[in-house]
């Protein structure tokens, strides 16, 4: 009986294509709209989660914007360092300057900073090694530099040992980062090349830097990122006369969460467009199996006098109902995840099949069926046989 009825619909819906196409597009557009929103919220929050596990959500950056007199010296940074509640504490100054090698030459934001930087930022080595205390007493002319600026300007990435200039002077490359550090979340504020250096040797470097610490990173003793803060908050506070806007404190776990809450906004306003889409969708199905209960009245009442229960036709238009929204939501789900991939790709972020999304769009899709076919099959069903032979 279910396979009848399915070959019926199947029939009813061919016999008028654009129409049926018509009444498809408020599902197609409803399950399109729900099949991206879970794709990419789900891709972006992924990577989100990537990359700042990947930087450690114990992190936590300071940059100051009035010292009172009182700037933060290398020095200073030592007493940061012997808190309890930090493990590891290294300068953070930033200066765009031009890197030239055999290969070429690009502009880099290179960060002035110390030995610890790379256990705070989880930064992995592919080969030679990070900064050293020596080469910060020093201020050595040495330079760790990310597998992007080294194939560029380098040529390659295995130049441990060989000499790039920075500015114009010649600095030694002392290692190389692995190529998935390259691509952190840090690479939004630093660009795609990154080059760390000595933090005073990077002040030798920058006519607009001074030995001033201005901002810095710090990482959490034990993973207890709230009382880090409130410790280098209350530090901060002491040495800036109580003025809290002299500074500003963020951690990783603060950019997350702030990130999520940027993707839930965008999944309530597609889920809204989603939701009014299906709701057109449903109301446009329930329009047109109204228009088919009446223009095939005569046949209903043919059927019922030749004796098909009224069950029998009422899963008819049901099913039509269904096969209907079914087929609009299969496109949709085709489409969405088409429209995903792409916007993955420009986006930068993870693509992943969400069969979750998938079942969902069907399972919407059905529903829709089920829900506005409910009242024209029933009306279907209740026809008087008499009455429909002798409609027009």
């Amino acid at each position: 009986m279910i396979l009848q009825s399915v070959k019926m619909a199947w029939k009813s819906i061919t016999s008028h294509k654009m129409r049926s196409f018509l009444t498809m597009l408020g599902i197609i557009i409803g399950i399109f709209a729900l099949v991206v929103l879970v794709s990419l919220v789900d891709g972006a929050s992924s990577t989100i989660t990537d990359s700042v596990n990947s930087m450690g959500t114990n992190m936590i950056s300071v940059s100051v914007a009035d010292d009172h007199s009182r700037p933060i010296k290398m020095e200073d940074l030592q007493e940061i360092r012997d808190l309890s509640t930090v493990d590891e504490v290294a300068p953070s100054v930033n200066a765009q300057i031009t890197a030239t090698g055999a290969h070429g030459s690009e502009t880099v934001m290179a960060t002035g900073t110390t030995a610890g930087y790379a256990d705070i930022e989880n930064l992995t080595i592919d080969t030679g090694r990070f900064l050293m205390k020596p080469d910060v007493d020093n201020s050595s002319n040495v330079v760790v530099i990310n597998a992007a600026l080294a194939t560029d300007v380098m040529g390659r990435t295995d130049v441990t040992g060989e000499t790039i200039r920075l500015n114009g002077r010649n600095f030694l490359i002392v290692g190389v980062l692995k190529k998935n550090d390259s691509d952190s979340m840090m690479s939004a504020f630093t660009g795609q090349y990154a080059a760390y250096v000595p933090f005073p040797s990077l002040v030798r470097l920058s006519s607009m830097l001074s030995y001033d610490v201005t901002s810095f990173e710090l990482s959490a003793a034990g993973d207890d990122t709230k009382a880090a803060q409130s410790d280098i908050e209350d530090y901060l506070l002491a040495r800036f006369d109580n003025d809290d806007k002299a500074y500003t404190l963020f951690n990783m776990s603060q950019v997350a969460d702030t990130m999520n809450t940027v993707m839930s906004t965008l999944s309530l306003l597609l889920g809204g467009i989603a939701a009014i889409s299906l709701l057109v969708g449903g109301i446009g199905i329930m329009n047109m199996m109204l228009v088919s209960v009446t223009e095939r009245t005569r046949e209903i009442g043919l059927r019922k006098a030749l004796g098909a229960e009224p069950r029998r036709i009422q899963i008819q238009f049901l099913m039509e109902s269904i096969l209907l929204s079914l087929i609009g939501g299969a496109i949709g789900i085709v489409f969405g995840l088409l429209i995903a991939f792409i916007g993955s790709s420009v986006l930068n972020t993870t693509f992943r099949i969400s069969y979750g999304a998938i079942a969902l769009g069907a399972g919407f899709s059905a529903a829709v069926g089920i829900i506005f076919g409910w009242m024209p099959a029933k009306r279907a069903s209740e026809l008087n046989p008499i009455d429909a032979l002798r409609a027009d």
